[in-house]
């Protein structure tokens, strides 16, 4: 009976392990950990409902924008070793153009710019290949360079998309005799219709806006974000599809080749120039989408939303969960935004909350000098009064911590096989011999990194 016992707790033990195996199991742990959490706190504080939901609305928009991005990337770095740091250059130019593209022709009202006064499909579409080609233009003369080199290319050609769209030459330009603009250092201010009308007007949404109204108190607007939210979460789901799915066939192969040794890839007969061209450009076009999901729907925009440190953001990202993993990008993503990005602003509400923290020094020496009399009360509240600024020391805190503890991410350390079929379930030949030994079984429910 013991021995059932324990075989039975083993059989358990060996199920619970290959359930966690999964992908999304590992997913919805973690998202529903991190929801928890933040809940809990809103909830034990006294926060309302609708307060909370609308919070944590607000994090699944940030996570599946982060998500989108960082996928991309991880196409590039993580599967093919492209060291891209020019990322909010192509989100720039995705999101532009496409509203270039779907601002009317004759425009009212001050500051505003023309456009071609295309459909919003037509435009987002123009976007996205606008990114994918930039990316074509960088990729070109870029990628004959070595990886430090071609880092510095990227991230020059994303300074000179930004400042090229404050300069006065852009804020108004004509092609082929068509009127647009960038808005100059101004910006653009969206003057289209919402590109999610289409959902907006059906009947269907009317029922939610009263459903989300009974459940969480919410009006009409904060509906449509809500809305909005969960298409993201779709987006992402199709990103993160997308790209397993190129990860797993013979081209992403080839581009895992291309990053363990370009060389040998190429005594193969690879053309690996080509190869790299097209999952820059496939990359750029993914990353200017994202781009344009993040804000389409925003009042306007200026180019100082594209400053570099967007980048820093998704590098940070693709560095927790692991290179090389779509899993670990997602999970990455969601505890960037979670621990680092919402998490102080988060806090310094809970202490807003509980204590009254006071005027604090305007200086720092004016911080630290009553501690030499242990009098800690002027440097907490100027720490207090500078906590977003502390976010950037907490980022590098957590990124030394990362790289000395996980140097290869949460999920980076994964192995992987070169087959495109599971290796460990052959049948045995029918000279009796058994699976023969090294396969391993990390295309079941992993990544294929």
């Amino acid at each position: 009976m013991s021995a059932n016992t324990t075989a039975n707790a083993t059989d358990e033990r060996t199920q619970l392990e290959a359930l966690w195996e999964r992908d999304a199991v590992k997913i919805f742990v973690a998202f529903a950990a991190i929801y928890l959490v933040y809940a809990a706190i809103g909830l034990a504080l006294g926060y309302s409902l609708d307060g909370i939901v609308n919070t944590l609305r607000r994090m699944t928009y940030l996570i599946a924008v982060y998500g989108m991005v960082t996928l991309a990337l991880n196409l590039h770095w993580g599967y093919t070793g492209l060291f891209n740091i020019g990322v909010a250059g192509f989100m720039a130019i995705g999101l532009y153009v496409t509203m270039m593209l779907a601002k009317p022709v004759d425009p009212t009202g001050a500051a505003q710019y023309p456009g071609l006064g295309l459909p919003m499909p037509i435009a987002i579409a123009g976007g996205v290949v606008a990114a994918g080609l930039a990316g074509l233009v960088v990729a070109i003369p870029a990628l004959r360079l070595r990886a430090d080199y071609f880092a510095i290319t990227t991230i020059a050609f994303a300074e000179i998309v930004r400042l090229g769209l404050t300069s006065g030459m852009a804020q108004q330009f004509s092609v082929l005799g068509a009127e647009l603009g960038t808005g100059g250092g101004r910006g653009l201010t969206r003057n289209y219709g919402d590109p999610m009308n289409v959902i907006f007007e059906l009947e269907a949404f009317s029922s939610f806006v009263d459903l989300t109204n009974a459940l969480f108190g919410f009006g009409p607007t904060q509906a449509r974000a809500l809305v909005y939210s969960i298409v993201l979460v779709l987006v992402l789901i199709g990103f993160y599809w997308l790209i397993q799915r190129t990860s797993r066939s013979p081209f992403g192969r080839v581009l895992k080749a291309i990053r363990e040794d370009e060389e040998a890839a190429q005594s193969l007969g690879k053309n690996t120039n080509r190869f790299k061209i097209k999952v820059f450009v496939l990359g750029c076009a993914l990353m200017g989408l994202a781009g344009i999901l993040w804000r389409v729907r925003r009042t306007g925009v200026t180019p100082t939303a594209f400053r570099p440190h967007v980048t820093f953001y998704i590098w940070i990202a693709l560095i927790i969960g692991g290179a090389g993993s779509n899993t670990g990008s997602v999970l990455g993503s969601g505890l960037f935004v979670a621990v680092l990005f919402e998490g102080p602003r988060y806090v310094r509400r809970l202490i807003e909350e509980v204590i009254t923290v006071g005027d604090a020094p305007n200086t720092f020496a004016g911080a630290v000098a009553p501690l030499l009399s242990a009098n800690p009360a002027p440097f907490l509240r100027y720490t207090f009064d500078e906590f977003l600024t502390l976010q950037f020391v907490l980022m590098g805190v957590a990124l030394v911590l990362l790289m000395h503890r996980r140097p290869d991410g949460l999920l980076g350390h994964r192995e992987e096989t070169a087959a495109a079929i599971p290796l460990t379930d052959r049948p045995a030949a029918e000279t009796g011999a058994g699976p023969r030994p090294g396969g391993t079984d990390s295309d079941h429910g992993g990544d294929s990194q």
